[in-house]
């Protein structure tokens, strides 16, 4: 693996695991009113694209970085959308 490989996996563990929190933490506070439902959306159309991209450049950092991100955000909407009633 060279270097420039090294760098894009560790730059996407890094971004994709910064969800990590939020996630979570919407999880354990059943709320994610503060969470933007028109962000979350975009973000998720946006994330799809990239991974549809990485898929077409067969780039192992932008395909394993965008699946997780797209998972962990899916997670948050889902939560957005389960929890929207609750205080």
């Amino acid at each position: 693996m060279d270097s420039i490989t090294i760098l894009g996996l560790i730059a996407a563990t890094l971004t994709t695991f910064s969800f990590v929190p939020q996630m979570l933490k919407t999880w354990q506070s059943k709320s994610a009113k503060d969470v933007s439902f028109a962000m979350l959306i975009t973000f998720n159309l946006g994330i799809l694209l990239w991974l549809v991209y990485g898929i077409c450049l067969n780039a192992l950092p932008i395909i394993l970085a965008n699946s997780m991100t797209l998972l962990f955000n899916l997670i948050i909407l889902w939560l957005k959308i389960k929890y929207k009633n609750q205080l």
